[in-house]
């Protein structure tokens, strides 16, 4: 994929900040609601996923319209955006308000940042999966001012900046939107038991 596609890729992923905020500023942290609207947002993209499987014209107009963004992956896969819905489905459904939102945030600014500045200032890579430290450093330190502005607490949010950012960076085969804010949201609730 090109600068240019990641580029916008990232941008269009950085819009997902809707959910977090709109969770919190909007609903005032309603479990039911935002449960509710995620769902029927992953419903109608799932809808939207298996007609463009089954449908050849219109995985063509899919296609047109969005395949400068898709990943080569994503022509016989879900699309990120479904695995952010999923995603942010379980965070909502099984952790705690506060951070359920923070840690679909730090997906929607962790792995936008680690992406933008990995690809254009990225000049240490890490020879398993072709990051960069450079990549890693920008998503652990947005993810962690967010969460320092977000949380109350932040020894959650270092260490669930420190969660997202091992996530992100790590080899485990679960696409990074699953993987980050699950992990992070998973770390932040084992330590807000004993802090």
């Amino acid at each position: 994929m090109g600068r240019l596609s990641e580029t916008l890729r990232k941008s269009i992923h950085l819009s997902s900040l809707v959910i977090p905020l709109g969770y919190r500023y909007l609903l005032d942290y309603n479990r039911r609601v935002a449960f509710s609207l995620v769902l029927i947002a992953l419903v109608i993209s799932l809808v939207i996923e298996f007609h463009r499987f089954w449908q050849r014209s219109f995985r063509k107009t899919f296609h047109r319209v969005f395949g400068m963004i898709l990943r080569k992956h994503e022509l016989k896969d879900f699309t990120g955006a479904t695995y952010l819905l999923v995603a942010s489905l379980l965070c909502i459904a099984f952790f705690k308000e506060p951070i359920a939102a923070a840690s679909i945030a730090f997906l929607s600014i962790g792995d936008t940042f680690a992406a933008l500045v990995g690809m254009n200032f990225g000049k240490r890579k890490f020879l398993r999966n072709n990051k960069s430290l450079e990549g890693s450093m920008a998503c652990f330190v947005t993810c962690a001012i967010f969460g320092l502005w977000w949380l109350s607490n932040p020894w959650l949010a270092i260490l669930g900046a420190l969660a997202a950012t091992a996530a992100e960076l790590g080899k485990i085969p679960l696409d990074d939107n699953i993987k980050i804010p699950l992990t992070s949201a998973l770390v932040m609730s084992i330590v807000s038991v004993f802090i």
